[in-house]
This record gives C-alpha cells, structure tokens and sequence, in this order.
C-alpha cells in the first residue's frame, strides 16, 4: 500500500467536498501548479482511493425517499447460496446498499422506495422470489438525522 502525503489528504478532502473542481482550482487550494496536481489525482485514481466521480441525486425529489433497512436471513448459509443471493441482490436497483453482516442476520440492505405500499409490494414479488431467502426483519427511517458522503480522513 503507498504511503499518502499531506497533499495527497488534502486533495482527497477537497474532492469529497466538490468533485467538480478543476485541477486548477485544486491547484490553488493546495499551493501547487495544475501538472503535479493533475499527476496526482490520475495517481489517487489509479491507486483506488478515488472510485467514480459521482452527482448525489435528491432521493425525495425523485420519489425515492422512503428508506427502509432490511434484515435479511438467508435459509442456511453456504458458499454457493451467499454467492448466489448477492449476485441477486446487485440486480436488484431498489437495492442501494447490501453488507454481509454478522449476528442474528447475514445481510443488510438499504432500500429507497416512493412509499409503504411499494415496499410491501417489493418484498411480495421481488425480495419474496429469492429461493434461499429465510426471514427479513424491516426498520424504516422516520426522520435522517446525519448523512454523511464523505470519508474523514
């Protein structure tokens, strides 16, 4: 794993904040000229710690913002069906976020719905279609209190 700098932190910051700076206004904001800057963010790039460029949509705007976390037990656990099951679950667009977890389930997904019905819906005829699903337990979100996209760094 390479060794990050001070510069190398502080770019990363500045990204996280506004990825649509240009180099060389990132350039100003870490007292480099454009080449060294642009040299370092193909690097960071190419190193992974920069994944995608992205614009963080309005979920509530678009109709999305009902979000609900989802326990997820699978019927028993084994390579093949955890394999399986998150194959399924990456093709599933309501499905915003997946993480094997450990304890009582194996799965968490974060789910964005316009509405209660809907979700009932997609755990009848989406969720429900899943052969090696065992139990789901569902959490709603009433109210977001902190949501942070970034990562301190």
């Amino acid at each position: 794993m390479e060794t990050l700098d001070k510069t190398d932190i502080q770019i990363l910051r500045f990204m996280q904040e506004n990825a649509r700076l240009t180099t060389k206004e990132l350039a100003t904001k870490v007292n480099l000229s454009n080449t060294p800057v642009f040299e370092r963010l193909k690097r960071l790039e190419r190193g992974g710690y920069i994944k995608k460029y992205i614009a963080i949509l309005d979920a509530d705007k678009l109709n999305q913002g009902f979000i609900v976390y989802c326990s997820v037990k699978l019927v028993r656990l084994n390579k093949e069906i955890a394999e399986n099951f998150c194959r399924i679950v990456k093709e599933i667009p309501q499905v915003t976020e997946c993480y094997n977890i450990s304890g009582e389930y194996d799965y968490l997904l974060k789910i964005n719905a316009p509405d209660m019905k809907y979700y009932q819906e997609f755990i009848l005829n989406v969720l429900g279609s899943i052969d090696s699903l065992g139990s789901i337990m569902s959490m709603f979100v009433m109210d977001e209190i902190k949501h942070e996209y970034g990562i301190p760094i």
